[in-house]
């Protein structure tokens, strides 16, 4: 069951709330979201990591996938450990993209600890058509 926020576009509920990862996941990062007239941009919490921890792209059905990935090697040889979680951090997520968004010009970038994803919106999108309709 997918549950619905009406504060959020529904072409979003699916990358939040959906049946391959839920929400809830606490090793998932933290995700905004934000809309203004001529762009959506969705800001991934990630602390410590660089760009090249990640991988942003495409898929063949047209939705934006965000690859996350980051080993962390230790040459510690004196402790044995008996659980050991948090060397190694991996996460994946599908956004289906509503259709006013002008893929060829997604853009991404790693800063001060949070992945910026920009989605520019077509022209028709951002142009708003208003006029008074005639009662006939």
């Amino acid at each position: 069951m997918i549950r619905r926020n009406a504060w959020l576009p529904t072409v979003f509920n699916d990358f939040f709330d959906n049946d391959f990862m839920p929400r809830a996941n606490a090793t998932a990062p933290a995700i905004n979201v934000i809309e203004t007239q001529d762009e959506y941009t969705v800001e991934l919490a990630a602390p410590g990591l660089k760009k090249e921890d990640f991988n942003v792209n495409i898929n063949e059905e047209g939705n934006l996938v965000v690859k996350m990935e980051k080993k962390i090697e230790q040459e510690d040889k004196k402790a044995h450990y008996l659980r050991r979680e948090f060397n190694y951090t991996k996460f994946e997520q599908t956004l289906l993209l509503p259709d006013d968004v002008e893929k060829a010009k997604i853009a991404a970038r790693v800063e001060h600890g949070v992945l910026t994803v920009t989605l520019p919106k077509t022209e028709q999108a951002r142009t708003k058509v208003e006029r008074q309709i005639e009662i006939g």
